[in-house]
Parts: structure tokens; C-alpha cells; sequence
């Protein structure tokens, strides 16, 4: 490897910001806590020119992406608003092709996916893109396998992510894998963001599968509890928290959520705990701490009784399973 690890960012007119935002902030933050070699960014457009965001702020220091050469660590390809253009360009397609040539790894974030598939560098290649886009790419590149599930999938070289923000999820990933875990979890804690989210979490979680509750307090307790697993979780800490009586609570989640507050807590723990033993090679043990559950027979104890399977399923399932209904 040389002196950096260079990182070229495709863009266009019309790109989602948050798809260059979130991997070049967090490689820059990755450099401040002493990433070796260090991330060195560039952002390329057909053009050349200050281009244009789908929120209409402007990018500026761009290059021309005939001009990019040399090796790259990394080429990545954004999405966006201006991706169905971007996909029919073949001036910019000539250009991923020829960059993905130099390059070490290929990544799209979001609807990015659909670029390189248009260059032809997804056939017989696994991949993933947001949701509610995937039936139309799969539609559209038959020789390309389209899961929609995951949040980034990795298939040799090539890395395809989710939805927007699943870009941070896929840049802690690169990180992790260029630098180590350790450097990884400096740079989400400084994100102010739970690690990162293994790359099999479903995209929509059980959480978010429903339509999100009406009411306040219990949609922000939800973002709080997804957010500190490992703390005090209980009736009464979460109703000190949103300034309620603990029956008050109950009676809130149960109206919105069909569940109480302690079922609620144990659902995302259980959740959040399965993922963790299906994407790592973690230990039950470690993986209840990292959850919030006081002991690994605990964290067995909700794994059958949320998805009816022990944890050594559960880590050898090629799927996540769904929740058992009760």
C-alpha cells in the first residue's frame, strides 16, 4: 500500500449529498484518529465542474474523471436523484469502467448500484440497493443477483449498500476492514453512532416494519432504546426519562406498540443480539453484554423465545429469521 489509500467519490448532477457526505466525513474522521495509511478523497464528476446535489447545494473541488489516473484504493460510485441519467451516460460509464480497472475495491452506496450495473460490473455478482428501488434493478440487470435485505453485501471486490444513510454503515465497514475494529468503533463513537450495523440487518427492522407509532414519547423512546442497549432499560428508568409514571408508560406502549415496555426492550435487544451472532464470530457471552442481557443463558432464553432457535442456529442460518408471533 502507498503513503495514502486513495478513494475516488463518482458523482453527478443531482447526487444524494448524504451518499458523499457520509463516506468522506467519516474516512476524514478515520485520518484525526490516525488511520494508517491515511484516507486521501477526491470527488470526480463527467464534467469536471461544481456540481449540483438533489438538494441543490453545491459540490465544489471536483475533478474530471477522464483526468482521475493512476492506482486507487477505492472507487465509489453515489446515488441519487440523478442516477436513472447517470445509469445512461455512457461517458460516465466508459469512466467507471476504466476507474474500476485501477482500482483495489468498487462500492455504490444507494441507487448508485444501478451505475455500475449499466457499466456491466455486477453480472453474476450479489448485490444490494435500497429497498423500495431493488425489484426495478433486478428488473432491468437480470444477470445480476438482487438481494434487497441487507444493508451493504460484499461480493469479492465489490461492495453495494442500502438506502442513504446504510453509506455510513458500508464506510465503517471499509474502515474496519482496512484498519481494524478498533479504529472503526473510534470512528462511530465520535459519529455519535451505535458501532456499525452488521451488513445482514435487515433494512427495514421489526421496528420499522409497522407504521411508526403516533404518539411522542414512545417514538422516542424507541429511538433511545435501539440506541442504548447496554443501559438501564426498565419501566421505571424509561418513564423517569420521558417524565411519566411508570403505569402512564405502559399504558402508552401498549396502546401503540401492542407490547409493554419490557417486551419492547427484550424485542430490540433480541434483535439486535441475533444480527450480532449471524455477522460475527463473537461469543454467546459477548454478544448478551454488547445487547444489554445479563448473562449468555439469558440472551439463549430470548433467542427461543423470540425466534424459537438457539444461537448456534441462529449463526448458521443463511437468513434471518423471523419473530415468532405470539
Amino acid at each position: 500500500m502507498g503513503s495514502v489509500r486513495r478513494v475516488v467519490i463518482v458523482a453527478f448532477d443531482d447526487a444524494q449529498i448524504l451518499d458523499v457526505a457520509c463516506p468522506s466525513g467519516a474516512m476524514e474522521i478515520a485520518n484525526s484518529h490516525g488511520a494508517a495509511p491515511p484516507y486521501a478523497v477526491e470527488l470526480a464528476t463527467v464534467h469536471g465542474r461544481t456540481t449540483r446535489s438533489s438538494s441543490g447545494i453545491l459540490l465544489a473541488g471536483v475533478r474530471r474523471l477522464a483526468e482521475v489516473s493512476g492506482r486507487m484504493d477505492t472507487m465509489l460510485v453515489v446515488g441519487g436523484a440523478g442516477t436513472e441519467a447517470a445509469a445512461k451516460d455512457e461517458r460516465l460509464l466508459t469512466q467507471v469502467r476504466r476507474l474500476a480497472g485501477r482500482s483495489r475495491r468498487v462500492a455504490s452506496v444507494c441507487t448508485g448500484t444501478f451505475v455500475l450495473a449499466a457499466a456491466g460490473l455486477l453480472d453474476d455478482r450479489r448485490v444490494t440497493t435500497h429497498w423500495g428501488y431493488s425489484e426495478l434493478l433486478a428488473a432491468t440487470f437480470p444477470a445480476v443477483t438482487v438481494d434487497p435485505a441487507p444493508l451493504y453485501i460484499r461480493d469479492g471486490n465489490v461492495f453495494t449498500s442500502a438506502g442513504v444513510i446504510s453509506a455510513l454503515d458500508l464506510t465503517l465497514a471499509l474502515i474496519e476492514d482496512d484498519h481494524g475494529p478498533t479504529l472503526a468503533r473510534e470512528v462511530a463513537r465520535e459519529l455519535v453512532t451505535y458501532l456499525h450495523r452488521p451488513a445482514d440487518q435487515a433494512q427495514i427492522s421489526t421496528f420499522l416494519a409497522a407504521p411508526p407509532p403516533s404518539n411522542r414519547v414512545v417514538l422516542d423512546l424507541l429511538g433511545y432504546i435501539a440506541a442504548h442497549l447496554t443501559e438501564d432499560l426498565s419501566p421505571p428508568a424509561l418513564a423517569a426519562r420521558a417524565g411519566v409514571t411508570t403505569r402512564h408508560l405502559t399504558r402508552l406502549f401498549t396502546a401503540h406498540l401492542g407490547s409493554t415496555p419490557a417486551r419492547t426492550v427484550r424485542m430490540a435487544r433480541t434483535e439486535a443480539a441475533a444480527h450480532l451472532v449471524r455477522s460475527t464470530a463473537l461469543p454467546l457471552s459477548a454478544v448478551a453484554r454488547q445487547c444489554g442481557f445479563a448473562s449468555a443463558e439469558t440472551l439463549r432464553t430470548a433467542f427461543r423465545h423470540q425466534y424459537g432457535l438457539s444461537g448456534d442456529k441462529l449463526r448458521r442460518m443463511p437468513d434471518m429469521p423471523r419473530p415468532i408471533v405470539r
